[in-house]
């Protein structure tokens, strides 16, 4: 490989991996199909190897583009970070910075906390990934990261904002239909709401509450986001914050005494970021949020 490969080859790489087909990578890029099919023949000719196959379900990756994969995030997530950091060098505290946090908090939390922070710093600009799948910090796919566990890497900068309760809450119509439960055994008799699939996190709630089998979960959904909006539609009984249940008085916490699970809540970056004004402010703006919405 005499010739080095185009940033802009890999990032065509990506999106066709992630889409599957030449003309959805070309809408998603903005670009012409015939300008991706030469990225990436000209990316397979630079390599020496094949990267895509194509079947009846569209362009099928090769196993040596899944070995790139990585390495081709990795330039992405660097690439991404260069451009946030080079927008905040104009002297005054400005750029971007990218937020990294669970749906929920993403949601329902912070957009309150970032809009005083853009009142008040008017040149930043903030990219929010509201998602639960965890971005790497050390591979600078994010700035800051809220976080519902500790960090072990030495790099990070962690700062314990506190412990997040959660419990059960239903909608006071739901239960004027269906009565209030008075021990988790009466939940047998009620809808709840529930997740499709069992985390980490969610094995902990089942031990805690080993009457509560998955079979009898009246919805499943993996979104915490859904969740909360089906407590609030009136479907049944499902576990949410409760700082999130007490804005709604609608919204009735129930079996409080019996059951209570707290979210260790973490506020993370990369120790590269502690100099950075644009990442400071941030970082102090959502800790001071955090710690606030917490205590309520």
């Amino acid at each position: 490989m005499n010739t080095e490969p185009s940033w802009d080859f890999y990032r065509t790489f990506l999106m066709v991996l992630s889409e599957g087909s030449l003309s959805a990578a070309a809408r998603e890029l903005g670009l012409t199909q015939p300008t991706v099919g030469r990225h990436i023949d000209a990316l397979e000719e630079i390599l020496g190897f094949t990267l895509f196959t194509r079947s009846p379900q569209g362009l099928l990756p090769t196993d040596a583009a899944m070995e790139l994969q990585p390495y081709a995030e990795t330039m992405a997530a660097t690439s991404s970070a260069l451009l946030r950091a080079a927008s905040g060098q104009h002297g005054a505290i400005g750029g971007t910075v990218r937020i990294s946090a669970s749906e929920v908090i993403g949601v329902e939390v912070l957009p309150p906390i970032l809009a005083e922070l853009s009142r008040e710093y008017p040149d930043l600009s903030i990219e929010l990934s509201a998602s639960d799948a965890v971005e790497d910090l050390l591979r600078q796919e994010a700035d800051i990261a809220v976080r519902m566990v500790r960090p072990e890497q030495d790099a990070l900068v962690a700062l314990h904002i506190g412990a997040v309760p959660l419990g059960f809450h239903a909608h006071r119509a739901y239960l004027d239909r269906r009565g209030v439960p008075e021990t988790i055994d009466d939940l047998s008799r009620h809808s709840l709401i529930g997740f499709d699939r069992q985390t980490a996190a969610i094995r902990a709630i089942m031990a805690r509450t080993p009457s509560l089998p998955s079979a009898r979960f009246a919805l499943k959904t993996d979104s915490n986001v859904a969740q909360l909006a089906a407590i609030r539609a009136g479907f049944g009984i499902g576990i949410c914050q409760n700082a999130l249940a007490i804005r709604d008085p609608e919204l009735v916490h129930v079996l409080a005494d019996a059951f209570e699970m707290k979210l260790e809540t973490w506020l993370v970056m990369h120790e590269n970021l502690r100099a950075s004004p644009r990442c400071r402010v941030t970082f102090d703006a959502l800790a001071k949020g955090l710690k606030a919405y917490i205590r309520q």
